[in-house]
């Protein structure tokens, strides 16, 4: 899968996962720059740093990798970055501690995705499902994801899980709200990867939420 980022008078960068590798080629207004990096060298979870995300290593946490916000667009960008990090993750889910859930993928990405990704095994339904436990909710933290999902995701598909999360922070305590955004959250198909890129507390949330 590939990725070409292009800004005016900063060149152009691009990135391909190939196999357990990242393939990087960085082409400026005089020179270019060629670089390799080993999955196995990148954190999962990757981080702001002004205009960029970054992806740093493990050993020492310098910035390995480096992409441009929302270039060349909100979703190209999300849909690699996604990619990146269930690759990074080598067990099939987009974030750690959460059901493994494959994200779904745009028509133009789907033989990308068919490379690396085998068809789910879905286990035989339970005649009991156990009841949903909520841990209590920090509305200052919610508060903090919504602005980082306001600005920096800002297709129509999260706005409904926005507009909840909204809600939450006038209702902590009220389970029902809870329910809804794990519902809300779980149809948002490969949108998932770039809201827990930028709502960090609500990760929390659902990793002792979902069954």
């Amino acid at each position: 899968m590939k990725l070409v980022q292009k800004r005016f008078l900063q060149g152009t960068r691009e990135f391909e996962i190939s196999g357990d590798t990242v393939y990087v080629r960085m082409k400026g207004l005089l020179k270019e720059e060629k670089l390799t990096v080993a999955l196995s060298m990148l954190d999962p979870e990757p981080v702001m740093k002004g205009a960029e995300l970054v992806f740093r290593g493990h050993a020492q946490g310098e910035t390995l990798l480096s992409l441009l916000l929302n270039v060349p667009s909100a979703g190209e960008f999300n849909v690699f970055v996604d990619t990146l990090k269930h690759r990074i993750s080598g067990n099939g889910s987009a974030y750690a501690g959460l059901q493994d859930v494959p994200p779904v993928s745009p028509p133009q990405e789907a033989r990308d995705w068919n490379v690396y990704d085998e068809p789910p095994e879905f286990a035989e339904p339970t005649a009991k499902r156990e009841k949903v436990k909520f841990r209590p909710v920090n509305p200052v933290r919610v508060e903090e994801d919504v602005a980082m999902l306001k600005t920096y995701v800002q297709d129509a598909e999260v706005k409904p899980l926005i507009e909840a999360l909204e809600e939450l922070m006038e209702e902590p305590d009220n389970e029902a709200l809870q329910q809804k955004i794990v519902d809300i959250f779980n149809g948002l198909g490969f949108y998932q990867g770039a809201v827990l890129t930028y709502a960090h507390y609500l990760k929390v949330l659902l990793s002792e939420s979902i069954l």
